[in-house]
């Protein structure tokens, strides 16, 4: 099955066919991807899978043009604003509102 693969597998496995894809193909390609990557984590629970997803998450960043380190200054900035998800805050009823941001 065709899919995207890490940099350094034909250097690995030479005995398969591999090509570049080009920038049209890549960004459907790295969805793939990260959906493959979030359904083995969902399987699998390990933080290698975990890993696998966060490299997936640094490439598309890098489509945005944001380094792992402008995504993570994203994320803070995030958190910083709304909190993040360490309070395991749960929300039982969803009423539509205008947000604040209006967004």
């Amino acid at each position: 099955m065709p899919k995207l693969v890490r940099d350094r597998i034909p250097e690995l496995f030479p005995a398969y066919t591999y090509r570049v894809l080009d920038k049209a193909e890549y960004r459907p390609a790295l969805l793939a991807k990260l959906e493959e990557e979030v359904q083995e984590y969902l399987t699998d629970r390990t933080p290698e899978e975990l890993a696998d997803v966060l490299e997936v998450l640094h490439a598309l960043a890098a489509l945005h043009g944001l380094t792992p380190e402008g995504l993570e200054a994203l994320r803070a900035r995030k958190a910083a604003e709304r909190g993040g998800l360490a309070g395991r805050v749960w929300l039982e009823e969803h009423v539509t509102y205008k947000e604040p941001n209006g967004r």
